[in-house]
């Protein structure tokens, strides 16, 4: 049994089919979910991970950036 971090119904799912990363969706709500974690099964917002990966991507950018320009200044 596991519940939809946003609406809090439970999400009647087969635990042992979902590996990490697998989408789900929430009947009630119809939130875009995630597999995060399998044990024990942990459920995240789809629209929220996709944004930490946007911020993370971003900030790798960042560090390219600074590693040419450290280049450069040798």
């Amino acid at each position: 049994m596991v519940k939809c971090p946003e609406c809090e119904s439970v999400i009647d799912v087969e635990e042992e089919d979902l590996d990490e990363g697998d989408p789900l969706s929430c009947d009630e709500c119809g939130a875009d979910l995630r597999v995060v974690g399998t044990g024990p099964l942990e459920l995240a917002s789809a629209d929220e991970l996709d944004d930490d990966e946007e911020d993370a991507d971003f900030d790798d950018d960042d560090d390219e950036e600074e590693e040419a320009e450290d280049e450069d200044w040798k």
